[in-house]
Protein backbone atom coordinates (compact mmCIF):
# COMPACT_ATOMS: atom_id res chain seq x y z
CA UNK A 1 0.00 0.00 0.00
CA UNK A 2 2.27 2.80 -1.26
CA UNK A 3 -0.16 5.60 -0.35
CA UNK A 4 -0.40 4.42 3.26
CA UNK A 5 3.38 4.01 3.43
CA UNK A 6 3.96 7.53 2.13
CA UNK A 7 1.45 8.93 4.60
CA UNK A 8 3.18 7.40 7.62
CA UNK A 9 6.62 8.44 6.37
CA UNK A 10 5.35 12.02 6.04
CA UNK A 11 3.91 11.85 9.55
CA UNK A 12 7.27 10.68 10.91
CA UNK A 13 8.69 14.19 10.38
CA UNK A 14 5.51 16.18 11.17
CA UNK A 15 5.79 17.99 14.49
CA UNK A 16 2.01 18.48 14.90
CA UNK A 17 1.35 14.77 14.43
CA UNK A 18 4.26 13.99 16.74
CA UNK A 19 2.83 16.11 19.56
CA UNK A 20 -0.62 14.55 19.11
CA UNK A 21 0.61 10.95 19.14
CA UNK A 22 2.99 11.47 22.08
CA UNK A 23 0.19 13.16 24.01
CA UNK A 24 -2.26 10.33 23.33
CA UNK A 25 -2.73 8.42 26.63
CA UNK A 26 -2.27 4.93 25.15
CA UNK A 27 0.63 5.76 22.85
CA UNK A 28 3.39 4.46 25.09
CA UNK A 29 1.52 1.23 25.74
CA UNK A 30 1.00 0.64 22.02
CA UNK A 31 4.61 1.41 21.10
CA UNK A 32 5.88 -1.24 23.50
CA UNK A 33 5.15 -3.69 20.68
CA UNK A 34 8.10 -2.18 18.79
CA UNK A 35 10.13 -0.34 21.46
CA UNK A 36 11.63 -2.08 24.51
CA UNK A 37 10.92 0.89 26.78
CA UNK A 38 12.10 4.40 27.54
CA UNK A 39 14.98 3.54 29.89
CA UNK A 40 18.25 1.66 29.60
CA UNK A 41 17.01 -0.71 32.30
CA UNK A 42 14.04 -1.59 30.08
CA UNK A 43 16.40 -2.31 27.18
CA UNK A 44 18.75 -4.44 29.29
CA UNK A 45 15.81 -6.51 30.51
CA UNK A 46 14.66 -7.06 26.91
CA UNK A 47 18.14 -8.14 25.80
CA UNK A 48 18.47 -10.53 28.75
CA UNK A 49 15.23 -12.21 27.70
CA UNK A 50 16.38 -12.44 24.09
CA UNK A 51 19.76 -13.88 25.07
CA UNK A 52 18.04 -16.45 27.27
CA UNK A 53 16.09 -17.57 24.18
CA UNK A 54 19.27 -17.98 22.16
CA UNK A 55 18.96 -14.66 20.31
CA UNK A 56 21.66 -12.02 19.87
CA UNK A 57 20.84 -8.31 20.10
CA UNK A 58 21.87 -4.82 19.10
CA UNK A 59 20.83 -1.82 21.20
CA UNK A 60 19.60 1.39 19.58
CA UNK A 61 19.16 4.40 21.84
CA UNK A 62 16.48 6.21 19.85
CA UNK A 63 17.16 9.71 18.62
CA UNK A 64 18.13 11.53 15.43
CA UNK A 65 18.77 15.02 14.04
CA UNK A 66 19.78 16.58 17.36
CA UNK A 67 19.56 20.36 17.55
CA UNK A 68 22.85 21.24 19.28
CA UNK A 69 26.26 19.94 20.30
CA UNK A 70 25.24 19.44 23.93
CA UNK A 71 22.44 17.07 22.90
CA UNK A 72 24.85 15.15 20.65
CA UNK A 73 27.33 14.71 23.50
CA UNK A 74 24.54 13.59 25.85
CA UNK A 75 23.52 11.01 23.27
CA UNK A 76 27.12 9.82 23.06
CA UNK A 77 27.24 9.50 26.86
CA UNK A 78 24.01 7.47 26.77
CA UNK A 79 25.70 5.03 24.39
CA UNK A 80 28.76 4.78 26.62
CA UNK A 81 26.43 3.94 29.51
CA UNK A 82 24.74 1.28 27.35
CA UNK A 83 28.13 -0.26 26.60
CA UNK A 84 28.97 -0.29 30.30
CA UNK A 85 25.68 -2.12 30.92
CA UNK A 86 26.42 -4.65 28.16
CA UNK A 87 29.73 -5.42 29.84
CA UNK A 88 28.32 -5.44 33.37
CA UNK A 89 25.50 -7.86 32.51
CA UNK A 90 27.60 -9.94 30.10
CA UNK A 91 25.08 -9.43 27.30
CA UNK A 92 25.38 -10.79 23.78
CA UNK A 93 24.71 -7.40 22.20
CA UNK A 94 26.16 -4.80 19.89
CA UNK A 95 25.05 -1.15 19.58
CA UNK A 96 23.58 0.65 16.56
CA UNK A 97 23.98 4.41 16.13
CA UNK A 98 22.50 7.09 13.86
CA UNK A 99 25.05 9.74 12.92
CA UNK A 100 22.53 12.59 13.09
CA UNK A 101 22.07 11.57 16.75
CA UNK A 102 25.81 12.18 17.19
CA UNK A 103 25.66 15.67 15.65
CA UNK A 104 26.27 14.98 11.94
CA UNK A 105 24.00 17.83 10.83
CA UNK A 106 25.68 20.26 13.23
CA UNK A 107 29.36 19.45 12.68
CA UNK A 108 30.77 16.28 11.05
CA UNK A 109 33.91 16.57 13.20
CA UNK A 110 31.79 16.61 16.37
CA UNK A 111 30.00 13.52 15.06
CA UNK A 112 33.27 11.77 14.27
CA UNK A 113 34.69 12.54 17.71
CA UNK A 114 31.56 11.15 19.40
CA UNK A 115 31.70 8.04 17.23
CA UNK A 116 35.38 7.46 18.01
CA UNK A 117 34.51 7.35 21.71
CA UNK A 118 31.66 4.90 21.17
CA UNK A 119 33.50 2.60 18.78
CA UNK A 120 36.63 2.71 20.94
CA UNK A 121 34.67 1.82 24.07
CA UNK A 122 32.91 -1.01 22.24
CA UNK A 123 36.25 -2.38 21.08
CA UNK A 124 37.61 -2.24 24.64
CA UNK A 125 34.76 -4.38 25.98
CA UNK A 126 34.84 -6.78 23.02
CA UNK A 127 31.68 -5.84 21.15
CA UNK A 128 30.78 -4.04 17.92
CA UNK A 129 29.14 -0.83 16.69
CA UNK A 130 26.94 -0.50 13.63
CA UNK A 131 26.34 2.85 11.92
CA UNK A 132 22.70 3.03 10.86
CA UNK A 133 21.93 4.49 7.45
CA UNK A 134 19.49 7.38 7.24
CA UNK A 135 17.95 9.15 4.24
CA UNK A 136 19.77 9.37 0.91
CA UNK A 137 20.90 12.96 1.43
CA UNK A 138 23.25 11.59 4.10
CA UNK A 139 24.33 8.34 2.44
CA UNK A 140 27.70 9.51 1.14
CA UNK A 141 28.82 11.37 4.26
CA UNK A 142 27.74 8.41 6.38
CA UNK A 143 29.90 6.11 4.25
CA UNK A 144 32.78 8.57 4.45
CA UNK A 145 32.67 8.61 8.26
CA UNK A 146 32.40 4.83 8.33
CA UNK A 147 35.51 4.50 6.14
CA UNK A 148 37.43 6.88 8.41
CA UNK A 149 36.48 4.88 11.49
CA UNK A 150 37.20 1.61 9.69
CA UNK A 151 40.81 2.70 9.21
CA UNK A 152 41.14 3.07 12.98
CA UNK A 153 38.94 0.27 14.35
CA UNK A 154 38.00 -3.23 13.22
CA UNK A 155 34.72 -3.47 15.14
CA UNK A 156 32.57 -0.98 13.21
CA UNK A 157 29.95 -1.87 10.59
CA UNK A 158 27.62 -0.03 8.23
CA UNK A 159 24.11 -0.35 6.76
CA UNK A 160 23.20 -0.40 3.05
CA UNK A 161 19.66 0.07 1.72
CA UNK A 162 18.54 -2.16 -1.15
CA UNK A 163 16.07 0.36 -2.60
CA UNK A 164 18.83 2.78 -3.68
CA UNK A 165 20.29 2.42 -7.18
CA UNK A 166 23.78 3.23 -5.90
CA UNK A 167 23.84 0.31 -3.47
CA UNK A 168 25.28 -2.17 -5.98
CA UNK A 169 28.49 -0.16 -6.31
CA UNK A 170 28.58 0.51 -2.56
CA UNK A 171 28.23 -3.18 -1.72
CA UNK A 172 31.02 -4.18 -4.09
CA UNK A 173 33.36 -1.59 -2.58
CA UNK A 174 32.47 -2.65 0.97
CA UNK A 175 32.99 -6.33 0.14
CA UNK A 176 36.45 -5.55 -1.21
CA UNK A 177 37.17 -3.79 2.10
CA UNK A 178 36.09 -6.87 4.06
CA UNK A 179 33.42 -4.76 5.77
CA UNK A 180 30.58 -5.78 8.05
CA UNK A 181 27.34 -4.75 6.32
CA UNK A 182 23.72 -4.89 7.41
CA UNK A 183 21.55 -5.05 4.28
CA UNK A 184 18.01 -3.72 4.68
CA UNK A 185 15.36 -2.70 2.18
CA UNK A 186 15.13 0.94 3.30
CA UNK A 187 12.60 2.87 5.39
CA UNK A 188 12.65 6.44 4.07
CA UNK A 189 10.73 8.14 1.28
CA UNK A 190 13.21 8.61 -1.58
CA UNK A 191 12.82 10.22 -5.04
CA UNK A 192 12.23 7.87 -8.00
CA UNK A 193 15.37 8.97 -9.86
CA UNK A 194 17.62 7.36 -7.21
CA UNK A 195 15.52 4.50 -5.81
CA UNK A 196 13.27 1.61 -6.75
CA UNK A 197 9.60 2.50 -6.35
CA UNK A 198 8.15 -1.02 -6.63
CA UNK A 199 8.58 -3.57 -3.84
CA UNK A 200 9.33 -6.35 -6.33
CA UNK A 201 12.27 -4.36 -7.71
CA UNK A 202 13.65 -3.68 -4.23
CA UNK A 203 13.26 -7.36 -3.37
CA UNK A 204 15.11 -8.43 -6.52
CA UNK A 205 17.91 -5.99 -5.77
CA UNK A 206 18.09 -7.27 -2.18
CA UNK A 207 18.84 -10.77 -3.47
CA UNK A 208 21.38 -9.45 -5.95
CA UNK A 209 23.19 -7.44 -3.28
CA UNK A 210 23.14 -10.36 -0.85
CA UNK A 211 24.91 -12.56 -3.38
CA UNK A 212 27.82 -10.10 -3.53
CA UNK A 213 28.63 -10.96 0.09
CA UNK A 214 27.50 -14.59 0.16
CA UNK A 215 29.13 -15.72 -3.11
CA UNK A 216 32.10 -18.04 -2.89
CA UNK A 217 34.33 -15.77 -4.99
CA UNK A 218 36.67 -13.56 -2.97
CA UNK A 219 37.44 -10.08 -4.28
CA UNK A 220 38.77 -8.70 -1.01
CA UNK A 221 41.78 -6.44 -1.16
CA UNK A 222 43.04 -6.71 2.41
CA UNK A 223 42.19 -10.21 3.59
CA UNK A 224 39.59 -9.07 6.16
CA UNK A 225 36.51 -11.27 6.38
CA UNK A 226 33.35 -9.63 5.02
CA UNK A 227 30.18 -10.24 7.01
CA UNK A 228 26.57 -9.82 5.91
CA UNK A 229 23.64 -9.16 8.23
CA UNK A 230 20.44 -10.00 6.34
CA UNK A 231 17.98 -7.57 7.90
CA UNK A 232 14.54 -8.66 6.75
CA UNK A 233 11.23 -10.08 7.98
CA UNK A 234 10.36 -11.30 4.48
CA UNK A 235 9.89 -15.08 4.74
CA UNK A 236 10.52 -15.59 1.02
CA UNK A 237 13.86 -13.79 1.19
CA UNK A 238 14.81 -15.72 4.31
CA UNK A 239 13.98 -19.02 2.62
CA UNK A 240 16.04 -17.95 -0.41
CA UNK A 241 18.98 -17.06 1.84
CA UNK A 242 18.82 -20.37 3.70
CA UNK A 243 18.81 -22.29 0.42
CA UNK A 244 21.67 -20.20 -0.99
CA UNK A 245 23.75 -20.61 2.16
CA UNK A 246 23.27 -24.38 2.07
CA UNK A 247 23.96 -24.70 -1.66
CA UNK A 248 27.15 -22.64 -1.49
CA UNK A 249 28.37 -23.87 1.91
CA UNK A 250 28.55 -20.34 3.27
CA UNK A 251 30.28 -20.43 6.69
CA UNK A 252 28.01 -19.38 9.53
CA UNK A 253 30.53 -16.80 10.69
CA UNK A 254 30.06 -14.92 7.39
CA UNK A 255 26.43 -13.93 7.97
CA UNK A 256 23.56 -13.52 10.39
CA UNK A 257 19.85 -12.79 10.18
CA UNK A 258 18.55 -9.62 11.80
CA UNK A 259 15.01 -8.52 12.66
CA UNK A 260 13.35 -5.74 14.60
CA UNK A 261 12.17 -6.09 18.17
CA UNK A 262 8.50 -7.06 18.29
CA UNK A 263 8.18 -8.06 14.63
CA UNK A 264 8.00 -11.76 13.66
CA UNK A 265 9.24 -12.95 17.04
CA UNK A 266 8.08 -16.43 16.09
CA UNK A 267 10.35 -16.44 13.05
CA UNK A 268 13.25 -15.06 15.08
CA UNK A 269 13.03 -17.94 17.52
CA UNK A 270 12.56 -20.50 14.77
CA UNK A 271 15.78 -19.37 13.08
CA UNK A 272 17.66 -19.47 16.38
CA UNK A 273 16.35 -22.98 17.04
CA UNK A 274 17.70 -24.01 13.62
CA UNK A 275 21.10 -22.72 14.84
CA UNK A 276 21.22 -19.75 12.48
CA UNK A 277 22.83 -16.65 14.01
CA UNK A 278 19.84 -14.38 14.70
CA UNK A 279 20.19 -10.82 16.04
CA UNK A 280 17.30 -8.61 17.23
CA UNK A 281 17.44 -4.82 16.86
CA UNK A 282 16.27 -3.48 20.24
CA UNK A 283 15.28 0.23 20.28
CA UNK A 284 14.67 2.13 23.49
CA UNK A 285 14.37 5.71 24.72
CA UNK A 286 11.96 8.62 24.88
CA UNK A 287 12.49 9.69 21.25
CA UNK A 288 10.44 6.82 19.83
CA UNK A 289 8.02 8.71 17.57
CA UNK A 290 9.93 8.77 14.22
CA UNK A 291 10.98 5.13 14.63
CA UNK A 292 7.41 4.11 15.45
CA UNK A 293 5.99 5.85 12.36
CA UNK A 294 8.53 4.17 10.07
CA UNK A 295 7.54 0.78 11.46
CA UNK A 296 3.89 1.51 10.69
CA UNK A 297 4.90 2.55 7.18
CA UNK A 298 6.74 -0.70 6.50
CA UNK A 299 3.99 -3.27 7.01
CA UNK A 300 0.16 -3.06 6.83
CA UNK A 301 0.04 -5.64 9.64
CA UNK A 302 1.59 -3.06 11.96
CA UNK A 303 -1.20 -0.59 11.17
CA UNK A 304 -3.80 -3.27 11.86
CA UNK A 305 -2.11 -3.90 15.21
CA UNK A 306 -2.26 -0.18 16.00
CA UNK A 307 -5.94 0.18 15.06
CA UNK A 308 -6.98 -2.93 16.99
CA UNK A 309 -5.37 -1.52 20.13
CA UNK A 310 -7.01 1.87 19.63
CA UNK A 311 -10.45 0.28 19.39
CA UNK A 312 -9.76 -1.81 22.48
Amino acid sequence: MPILRDAFLALSTNSTARNFVIGFPLSRKITRRFVAGETLADAINAVQQLNAAGLLATLDHLGESVANAADARRAKDDYLAALDAIQQHNLQSHVSVKLTHMGLDIDPELCLDNMRQIVGKAQTIGTKTRIDMEDSARTQITLNIFKTLREEYDNVGIVIQAYLFRSDADMRELYAMGARVRLCKGAYKEPPDISFAAKKDTDANYLKLSEIFLAETDARANGAAPHLALATHDAQIIDWAKAYIKAHNVPYDRFEFQMLYGIRSDLQRALAQEDYPMRVYVPYGAQWYPYFMRRLAERPANVIFLLSNLFK
